[in-house]
């Protein structure tokens, strides 16, 4: 009687730490889907708001400028509206039991690709302010639009070449679906050359060109500002304009993009795995990216914001008047009609207009 009332309750003991890890697991589970889902909507909600105005005008933007802008919004809208929904799905359909499958291979492919495509569509955004700043006069020969559509098909198109492999599920590399960071993901440790050979091609050149690009514009306008106080020209409240802009933009990648590099590195030539936890915020983070990126490339620019208010107004004026009364738009409406025609027109100088703000930086150089 002694050892079976032993043995029951440790049967029972089993069973409740069974059910313990169990419920543990499904609270992270819901934790991280709600994570991903919120930063999924932010990230979908600001850059529909970014393409309401980019996809006109803007005063002071050059039409390259625009085609790598929404070259770059259409790459971070895709981690809302096709990363996070496909990673989901298949972690809510897929049995962790199962092995991989053509279905997470291709997510995995999806994944990667634009991710890859975001970094790529950073750099030529970098390499092209950096011809306007230091090439003014060339610019227009330099990047032409034919040269600038080449480089975004560019951006798109090379990602889809080099990560093919991962598509066939016998192919170079194996897949697996991850219950800690709920995604399909490369098993790097499978083909280490290969995954090395991913991080030369697409993290290491665009950080190099970012870094290069953006270092060299902040130090070219460090140098105009202190030749413009030197000559007492210089404007207070526009001293610190570059390192408002460039810094934040870097600190936002490098953040965003070395933690996922780095483990990548290490699962490949360790073949171990990393915490749960700390899997999860690698591999989501630079989703993130894709809503910082609304933040430091549109929003911080005043034209920007002027546009963004116009158009809503009008949004507002058109779909609810009472709501823009309450505001107080309508009786202003006119006003901003002009405006919007002022905004237009400066489309007849979008093409130089990156250019001649670059001039002033070089002038006194």
């Amino acid at each position: 009687m002694y050892l079976t009332f032993n043995f029951s309750t440790s049967n029972y003991s089993n069973l409740s730490d069974a059910d313990s890890l169990r419920l543990q697991e499904l609270t992270h589970r819901s934790v991280k889907i709600s994570i991903i889902i919120i930063l999924g909507v932010m990230i979908t909600l600001g850059n529909i708001a970014v393409l309401l105005v980019i996809t006109s005008s803007v005063a002071g933007w050059s039409r390259n400028s625009r085609y790598f802008l929404l070259s770059l919004t259409a790459a971070d809208s895709a981690f809302g509206l096709l990363v996070m929904p496909l990673n989901l799905w298949v972690s809510l359909l897929k049995d962790y039991s199962e092995g991989p499958d053509t279905l997470c291979h291709v997510v995995a492919f999806c994944n990667a690709t634009i991710y890859s495509t975001c970094m790529y569509t950073l750099a030529t955004i970098s390499l092209e302010r950096y011809i306007a700043v230091f090439y003014p006069l060339q610019y227009s020969t330099l990047m032409t639009r034919k040269r600038t559509l080449l480089l975004i098909a560019f951006t798109w198109c090379f990602p889809l070449f080099l990560l093919s492999p991962i598509t066939f599920p016998d192919g170079i590399i194996e897949v697996h679906f991850s219950t800690a960071s709920l995604v399909c993901n490369p098993s790097y440790s499978t083909n280490v050359a290969y995954t090395l050979s991913l991080t030369c091609l697409i993290f290491f050149p665009c950080s190099i060109v970012m870094t290069y690009a953006n270092l060299s514009v902040w130090c070219a306008a460090k140098r105009q500002r202190l030749k413009l106080r030197k000559y007492g020209c210089a404007l207070r409240n526009r001293h610190n304009v570059a390192a408002r802009v460039l810094v934040p933009v870097m600190a936002a990648y490098y953040t965003c993009w070395t933690p996922c590099m780095v483990v990548m590195i290490y699962s490949a030539v360790s073949g171990s795995t990393v915490p749960e936890w700390i899997e999860f915020v690698v591999v989501w983070l630079p989703t993130s990216n894709g809503f910082l990126n609304c933040i430091f490339y549109f929003w911080i620019n005043k034209n920007f914001r002027r546009k963004f208010h116009l158009i809503l107004q009008r949004l507002a004026l058109a779909i609810c008047p009472e709501l823009a009364d309450t505001f107080g738009w309508s009786s202003t409406s006119s006003a901003q009609f002009v405006s919007g025609i002022l905004d237009n027109n400066n489309m007849v100088h979008e093409r130089t207009s990156s250019v001649s703000s670059t001039c002033t930086l070089l002038s006194l150089a």
